[in-house]
């Protein structure tokens, strides 16, 4: 990775996220970038969160916390193992640790806080250079396994894919407004318009608001999204089984046999309706080659035609074979021009003057 490229570039939901009430859910990591703001509570096995960030509910890590300097926490901080608070952080509720404690200067907790394990007082380091350190220092003295376990843990090796939002995105119950990428796995259930570069929404999705971005937006099969889908430039496409309860407003659409909008849909261009044919598809192809094909089939009978007349013109030579007098009108003139005794000979015609 480059210096100054930032980790966090796309907004990533993983599978089964829901929102329930005022609480962000999901089974695996929750990664929040520096200076964004999340209005609702998060729940999920490691919350890790950049400076400034500012949650609007309680935290609930099965595994670790770490919050990084100047973060506020309107409610509840509760840790399954160990947390990690930088300097100046504030927490409105109580904090509440089962395994140890790092907490930096200046930090504000109102509702006072209880530890398990060991309780050290100082400043920690940013999350991201603290993990650097390690591996740094890990790799100077030759415990390459214990590197390899550490990058393993942080790149997520696991069943469950990391929630991660990037660098001063907004997330509340009213919209997600981030300035890249967004992607939504399948199975889930979200509230509030989403708001992104270019969007993907995955299979078997509920959104309570709108789509809107500036490049393309996809929608997944079986997904139903109640309100608008508005891109500036790009292209919208709708699986099969998707359901758009709003307007579609886009530079192009390409909308699957089985989809349903339920307002107006606005195009600056091409408008496609896709067909499926599971049965053209062994033939090779889409909906054009399925029309090739019936084109084909309606020529086959002519060709059969054309084989029997085929087969008509040679039944003369093969009556000449056999000793028989042709009675078809239409070959008549033409043995009677050609003599067949002379054109084919005939082993019975030839004992005949004998």
């Amino acid at each position: 990775m480059a210096l100054g490229q930032d980790p966090l570039d796309a907004l990533e939901i993983p599978d089964g996220t829901t929102v329930e009430e005022h609480d962000l859910v999901t089974d695996g990591d929750i990664v929040v970038g520096g200076q964004s703001t999340v209005e609702f509570g998060v729940r999920g096995r490691n919350v890790l969160a950049g400076e400034r960030v500012t949650f609007g509910g309680d935290i609930e890590a099965e595994g670790d916390c770490r919050l990084d300097v100047w973060c506020d926490v309107a409610g509840n901080v509760l840790v399954g193992d160990d947390a990690y608070l930088g300097e100046r952080v504030h927490i409105g509720g109580r904090l509440m640790v089962s395994g140890d404690l790092d907490i930096g200067d200046d930090v504000d907790i109102e509702e006072g806080f209880e530890a398990n394990g060991w309780i050290v007082i100082r400043n920690p380091v940013p999350t991201l250079v603290f993990y650097f350190l390690v591996l740094s220092q890990l790799l100077s003295i030759g415990e390459n396994e214990a590197a390899d376990e550490l990058a393993d843990a942080l790149s997520g090796d696991s069943d469950e894919e990391p929630l991660v939002i990037p660098r001063g995105s907004t997330v509340s119950d009213d919209a997600w407004q981030v300035s890249t990428p967004a992607t939504v796995g399948d199975g889930c259930r979200l509230h509030g318009n989403l708001r992104a570069e270019t969007i993907v929404v995955g299979c078997d999705d509920n959104v309570f608001g709108s789509l809107r971005a500036r490049d393309d937006i996809e929608i997944g099969e079986d997904t139903q999204v109640h309100g608008d889908v508005t891109t500036r430039d790009g292209t919208v496409t709708i699986a099969d089984g998707a359901h758009v309860r709003g307007d579609i407003s886009c530079s192009a659409l390409e909308l699957h046999d089985g989809a349903e909008v339920d307002g107006t849909i606005r195009a600056s261009g091409d408008i496609r309706l896709i067909q499926p044919d599971p049965d053209a598809g062994d033939a090779g192809g889409s909906g054009g080659d399925t029309s090739a094909a019936a084109d084909a089939t309606s020529d086959a009978p002519p060709t059969d035609a054309a084989d029997a007349e085929a087969d008509t013109e040679t039944d003369p030579a093969t009556d000449a074979e056999t000793g028989s007098t042709p009675e078809d009108t239409g070959s008549g003139p033409t043995s009677a021009a050609e003599p067949d005794p002379e054109a084919v000979p005939d082993p019975a015609g030839d004992s005949a003057p004998e």
